[in-house]
């Protein structure tokens, strides 16, 4: 089993900037690759960028150039930096682990809102 839990939402004006942060508990060995992904009122869940344990990264195009996930080969802390907000950036984001053994397994954190005044 993993436990993720998100800090760091909140909210900001048009332009600003916000720093997701995730923590890791559980069978951290096991975890492949990490995630974060949005949801808006409405709206399906998508992922915005992730993170695998040998360092590649994926990022949706709406948030490229802008969003940089971090993180380090451990897996116990996993970061979202977000710059040059929008308010079309307000969702519940989500942390998400994922296991690729014996079959896709994910794991998802509580969420953390993040709205963007315009």
């Amino acid at each position: 089993q993993v436990q993720l839990v998100e800090s760091g939402g909140g909210l900001v004006q048009a332009g600003g900037s916000l720093r997701l942060s995730c923590a890791v508990s559980g069978s951290i060995v096991s975890i492949d690759d990490m995630g974060w992904y949005r949801q808006a009122p409405g709206k399906q869940r998508e992922l915005v960028a992730r993170l695998t344990r040998i360092g590649s990264t994926d990022y949706a195009t709406s948030v490229k150039g802008r969003f940089t996930v971090s993180g380090d080969n451990t897996m116990k802390m996993v970061f979202l930096q977000m710059n040059s907000l929008r308010p079309e950036d307000t969702a519940v984001y989500y942390c998400n682990a994922r296991v690729l053994y014996a079959g896709i397994h994910d794991y998802w954190g509580q969420g953390t809102q993040v709205t963007v005044s315009s």
